[in-house]
């Protein structure tokens, strides 16, 4: 049954994402703020189907936690789940930080490139971190928050990547508090599969964390720690200790009589 409902699951959306897409690009002369309802329109609706065909639900900690005012946002990344989730149920309109290649996937991408998000070329090297620089001061003035995944990529459980500091950067340049948050999604949806699971993602949203007198690499540390710990307490199973400081892991896949689905 898993795999019927996953297959029945992805058709819906591959079906659905083309012509949502031709809708947001022919409302691309109405005002952005439209465009951007539209999409979460769709991504609603994809979170909503996976949990009402494959069984993958979620429970928020730590949701008075999102401040009131501008905030940089720096996720774990473990699915494609986040991405859709995050802007259809956070309380902002946000902004990603990506690769500007995505323009290039049919449909979606294209779709996303009318919403004109902070999208970098990354063979520019410092240039594109001053484009990041430029293009998040005026989405937070315009009151958007911003979407950096700090490992810049997907990670399977149990995983960690160096993280990169360019959202602590971001937000040393532009005095904005980061929110680092915990996300246990690659336990229903993992990477490079579309073979979904049923299960509840955990999102645990930390405590905003100040960037006065601090450096980029001080913060960026601080981010990591927070996350890489609340990970060991989300998913205890996929980790041998508690979390020692910048490690570089690879996936602990030992099942125990303690592990949860």
């Amino acid at each position: 049954m898993r795999y019927l409902r996953s297959t029945v699951f992805v058709l819906l959306c591959t079906l659905t994402v083309m012509p949502w897409a031709l809708v947001v690009m022919a409302a691309y002369v109405t005002p952005l703020s439209t465009r951007y309802w539209l999409c979460t329109l769709w991504t609603r609706f994809a979170i909503l189907a996976a949990k009402r065909i494959c069984g993958v639900t979620w429970r928020i900690e730590g949701w008075e936690n999102l401040p009131d005012g501008p905030a940089i946002l720096l996720p774990k990344h473990q699915s494609t789940w986040e991405t859709f989730w995050l802007p259809s149920f956070v309380p902002r309109k946000l902004t990603f930080v990506y690769k500007r290649e995505l323009h290039l996937v049919p449909f979606f991408g294209w779709a996303m490139a009318s919403l004109r998000m902070i999208n970098i070329d990354r063979s520019r090297g410092q240039d594109a971190f001053e484009q990041v620089v430029r293009q998040g001061t005026e989405h937070l003035r315009d009151g958007w928050w911003i979407v950096i995944f700090p490992e810049g990529t997907r990670t399977a459980p149990g995983s960690t990547r160096r993280y990169k500091t360019g959202g602590a950067r971001l937000a040393v340049r532009t005095n904005t508090p980061v929110v680092p948050i915990a996300v246990n999604s690659g336990e229903v949806w993992p990477r490079r599969t579309l073979l979904l699971t049923p299960g509840e993602v955990t999102v645990s949203i930390g405590a905003p964390i100040s960037p006065e007198g601090r450096t980029a690499e001080q913060l960026a540390s601080l981010i990591e720690s927070w996350i890489e710990t609340e990970m060991r307490r989300l998913a205890p199973h996929r980790y041998s200790g508690p979390y020692a400081g910048h490690t570089r892991t690879e996936p602990n896949n030992r099942k125990t009589s303690s592990a949860t689905p």
